[in-house]
């Protein structure tokens, strides 16, 4: 009975082995990918925002400085870029900050918005950055690259969770922990791969499977449905796809917008007012309000585009549990849950996946590709031939 059930287990490990080998060759490249571009916009913001220092923030002329209306802003923008009526204008309540003005994605203004002098565009450094981003979210474009990018995260999801039960020792002892859980510099080849991508997947797993986890969760509908479905509340309905339409001028009472966004959030930290893409179609709002556990707490207002009545306001204080957990979903998956040290904990992670998929791929390699011939018995020689 004991062989029967070592054999059986043999069997599952082989299987799981082949799984993970299989996921692993064909999803590799695309994982190294993901994890290269991760780790490069692991500090993204703090990256953009040093980057762009010069532009985002203004000395106010005087403590009783009052900034200048919204519509004044957006003027002086359009004569900084005239090529695309503006899709958004946004602004912070800190004293110091400058006004912003896009143009969809190709451009960002900055508005000293006591003075209107135009500070300058957005950096070639967030340029850069934004472009890193969609190569991590979807490589080539977003029709063609996002079911990519999302099973090959469904791929590295299934690379985790088997690599822990093939990692895992059959026996535990001081020799085994040490052979999975420390580099051993004097390794070379094939048992230098094996020692890396063990002590590795050993140290950054659990980081790993929580960036997978919500990554599909942003990846696919159904992830995104089963957080709600867990916690008890209606999926919100799929977002509909906006048919392509030219740019469209701004509402034409944009600072009676404004004003409506910030008497609906008197505390409000941020406001950013979205353009609607289709003509008559609502304005929308969206308020960051004070952060108190949550790194990012917006709520979004929905505005009629010529009356700035409300048609929806939805807080986030009155989000629902599966609302508020689907709102974490992101800053886990970047880090910026936790901060700085949220952040560094992900790039840590990003670099795990960079060390896995290359050690993984060259393991791979050896197997499938570089195998040795089976050797050919030499032939038997009796005395009598060596006696001629």
């Amino acid at each position: 009975m004991e062989k029967v059930s070592t054999r059986q287990a043999m069997t599952f490990r082989n299987i799981l082995f082949w799984l993970h080998l299989t996921a692993g060759t064909v999803a590799g490249l695309v994982i190294l990918v993901m994890s290269l571009t991760g780790a490069l916009i692991a500090f993204e913001p703090q990256i953009v925002d040093f980057a762009e220092r010069g532009v985002r923030n203004v000395t106010p002329p005087g403590p009783d400085a009052r900034r200048l209306n919204v519509e004044t802003l957006i003027a002086k923008a359009r004569e900084a870029f005239p090529k695309l009526p503006p899709s958004g204008v946004a602004m912070e309540s800190e004293p110091t900050s400058s006004a912003s003005v896009s143009f969809g994605r190709e451009e960002t203004i900055f508005i000293n918005p006591y003075t209107g002098d135009v500070l300058g565009r957005g950096s070639k450094t967030h340029k850069l950055m934004h472009e890193v981003e969609d190569l991590h979210r979807w490589p080539g474009s977003r029709e063609v690259g996002k079911p990519i990018t999302g099973l090959s995260n469904a791929a590295f999801l299934i690379l985790v969770v088997t690599g822990f039960y093939l990692w895992w020792p059959r026996r535990w002892t001081g020799t085994t922990f040490k052979a999975v859980s420390r580099f051993n510099p004097r390794l070379q080849g094939k048992a230098r791969d094996w020692n890396r991508h063990n002590v590795i997947g050993f140290w950054c797993a659990p980081i790993l499977l929580v960036i997978t986890l919500t990554g599909l969760i942003m990846s696919y509908q159904w992830a995104n449905n089963l957080l709600y479905t867990f916690t008890g509340n209606e999926p919100p309905p799929p977002a509909p796809q906006a048919a392509p339409s030219k740019p469209i001028e701004p509402p034409s009472d944009v600072d009676r917008l404004w004003a409506r966004a910030e008497q609906q959030a008197p505390g409000w930290v941020s406001i950013r007012l979205r353009f609607p893409p289709q003509p008559e179609g609502p304005v929308i709002a969206s308020i960051q309000e004070p952060a108190l556990w949550h790194p990012n707490p917006r709520s979004q207002l929905t505005l009629h585009p010529l009356t700035a009545e409300v048609i929806k306001w939805e807080p986030f204080s009155g989000y629902n549990l599966g609302r508020t957990l689907r709102t974490w979903v992101r800053p886990i998956h970047t880090g910026m849950a936790g901060g700085a040290v949220g952040q560094t904990i992900a790039l840590l992670g990003a670099a795990g996946g960079i060390m896995l998929a290359w050690t993984g791929l060259a393991m791979a390699w050896r197997r499938i590709f570089q195998r040795k011939p089976k050797s050919v018995p030499a032939p038997t020689v009796t005395t009598t031939e060596s006696s001629l």
